[in-house]
């Protein structure tokens, strides 16, 4: 069982800046001290796990390794109905090498207008991982239900925020306050169940 005790030093293992933002956001009232992978210059390892899960913890388990620190890795994305569940776990390629989820979001409002759509039901996925340098490792995942909006709306957030709005809101997650978003999203979920699991602790 993994047991991080506050004051610890825990490699954030994403490129993604909107993740690193959202995740030291959660780490912050447990006296966990987090490293960005990137400011470690830790390259990033190739995803080729076919689930949210097993690419967290191949992303976890480099950056602690290469790190020599435990690592938290995340691995989401948005899984629409109409499309059968795309683009899951390649949300981020369909964004294209620049990382523009504008093309992204095109896509997807280009793909359900083929169908005969303009929404469909959808939902965000997230998995978290926490590894350590000695290849142990424990895996959570979250989800929160919606559907989509077009056009895009709103300003905060990233990647497919401002196309989601999830049930019982009216709002894109690009609309409402991140505060209100950190309390309820599907990394918010995954991390409620890394809490519960006894992973920070006072001490060792």
């Amino acid at each position: 069982m993994i047991r991080l005790p506050r004051g610890t030093q825990l490699v954030v293992a994403s490129h993604n800046q909107g993740k690193v933002r959202e995740i030291k956001a959660l780490l912050g009232p447990h006296g966990i001290e987090p490293i960005s992978a990137g400011s470690l210059g830790l390259p990033e390892p190739e995803e080729t796990g076919l689930s949210f899960a097993a690419n967290a913890e191949l992303k976890a388990l480099a950056a602690a390794k290469a790190g020599k620190h435990p690592a938290l890795s995340d691995d989401s994305g948005l899984c629409i109905a109409a499309l059968d569940g795309a683009p899951g776990i390649y949300s981020a390629r369909w964004a294209g090498p620049t990382k523009d989820f504008r093309i992204a979001m095109t896509r997807i409002h280009d793909e359900l207008r083929d169908k005969g759509l303009s929404t469909s039901a959808a939902r965000f996925v997230c998995a978290l991982s926490v590894a350590l340098p000695s290849g142990e490792y424990q895996t959570f995942e979250g989800e929160v239900r919606g559907a989509l909006s077009f056009p895009p709306r709103g300003d905060h957030g990233f990647g497919y925020d401002p196309i989601f709005v999830a049930d019982g809101m009216s709002q894109t997650f690009a609309e409402i306050d991140p505060m209100v978003k950190h309390a309820m999203s599907h990394r918010a979920r995954a991390f409620e169940k890394l809490l519960h699991s006894g992973i920070f602790t006072e001490s060792l």
